[in-house]
């Protein structure tokens, strides 16, 4: 590291943006960058994940809502564009990251007009609206799969695969071996729903883990994130099938949740496919349908292919469905090691390196952005 530069982080509200980009900026930070975060309030917000960095809220709006509603949008966005242009003379930042979602729009947008160089993080398998809309603009793409929906081939020139970044408390379980599984020992299952749970998830789990054989479902631990208008009827499913169960709203160690859980049960957002393929765990993948493009079940193909997962979707998952596949990987502690290695398999465990090796590529003439890219391909290709 001989020159400190200044970055700008642009990323929407919501977890799965934030995630990545807290990744990205630890690993700016350490390598004795200045960096900055522009978000929203609610990005802002989220406990722990920018410690010591610089944040900045700007106005964006969301398209839609009828014509109304596009006009309003736009002239937030054009405000935050005004504000992120003045930020940027007293930031002076090297380059400007976005990671989707519409509060990044603005300061991407101000990127364009004031010449600063642009990369753009896309978390799902499929191309994100905002990104999609800057993509034929920016420096470069990083992309979390092989294959991602919605791009268009004149754009694959400055695409490159370097994975979701994930934070260092998940990346350091890929070096814990997989929890032995006893067959008279405790069975452990995480239920996760995504920062706002998932309804679906309470109604159906508790039924189908009851549906288990009686020897496997006498040994089972359940920690199951719910919403919080559903918490006292999970808690009553759970009872009445004699399961022990500690469910919260919130996970506080998400890490240590993924540590000890031998099957973890998920929707298919992006942090999640990337904490499971980090740290190596099974999962049986609920995508949400009403995901945008659908994006959750592109998101849950790879680990799914590569045997790591399964998923059903919504429309089929119900108890008896849930329990059939639980038996298929659970009753067998063997076939659960082999899930675990082959969820691992597909992790990119160097995404947050990569993306700032990419990053710091922009102001490298001498490693061009092809050089680097295919650097990290082949360290990707023997990970």
């Amino acid at each position: 590291m001989t020159n400190s530069r200044s970055y700008v982080l642009a990323a929407g509200g919501t977890g799965g943006h934030m995630v990545p980009a807290a990744a990205l900026a630890a690993e700016l930070a350490n390598r004795g960058h200045k960096v900055s975060l522009v978000s929203d309030d609610r990005g802002v917000r989220f406990p722990g994940l920018f410690d010591g960095i610089d944040t900045h809220v700007l106005p964006a709006g969301r398209l839609g809502g009828g014509p109304l509603g596009y006009i309003r949008a736009a002239g937030r966005i054009m405000a935050g564009r005004s504000m992120a242009l003045r930020l940027f003379k007293e930031l002076k930042p090297s380059a400007v990251i976005g990671f989707g979602g519409y509060p990044a729009l603005p300061t991407l947008l101000a990127a364009f007009r004031a010449g600063v160089p642009t990369v753009i993080h896309e978390q799902n398998a499929v191309l994100g609206r905002v990104n999609r809309f800057v993509a034929g603009r920016v420096n470069a793409i990083a992309t979390s799969y092989d294959e991602v929906e919605r791009m268009k081939p004149r754009w694959t020139r400055k695409t490159h695969l370097i994975g979701n970044p994930v934070r260092e408390a998940v990346l350091a379980l890929r070096d814990r071996p997989y929890p032995i599984v006893d067959e008279e020992g405790i069975f452990r299952v995480l239920v996760t729903g995504g920062s706002q749970g998932a309804t679906v998830l309470s109604r159906v789990v508790p039924d189908g883990l009851a549906l288990l054989p009686v020897h496997f479902r006498r040994r089972l631990q359940v920690t199951h994130q719910a919403r919080i208008e559903n918490i006292d009827a999970v808690r009553a499913k759970y009872q009445a099938h004699g399961i022990p169960a500690d469910v919260s709203t919130y996970i506080t160690d998400m890490p240590e949740a993924l540590a000890w859980a031998h099957i973890v049960i998920a929707r298919a957002g992006a942090s999640t496919i990337a904490e499971l393929t980090a740290a190596g765990r099974p999962a049986i993948l609920v995508p949400l349908p009403s995901a945008t493009d659908d994006h959750q079940t592109a998101n849950a193909r790879e680990i799914t292919n590569a045997g790591g997962a399964r998923t059903i979707s919504q429309r089929a998952f119900n108890a008896t469905e849930l329990a059939k596949q639980i038996q298929k990987l659970g009753l067998d502690g063997q076939a659960l090691e082999n899930a675990a290695a082959r969820a691992k398999s597909v992790g990119r465990p160097h995404a947050a390196s990569d993306l700032a090796d990419l990053v710091e590529s922009i102001h490298a003439p001498t490693a061009p952005i092809k050089v680097r890219r295919a650097a990290i391909q082949g360290r990707l290709a023997h990970a």
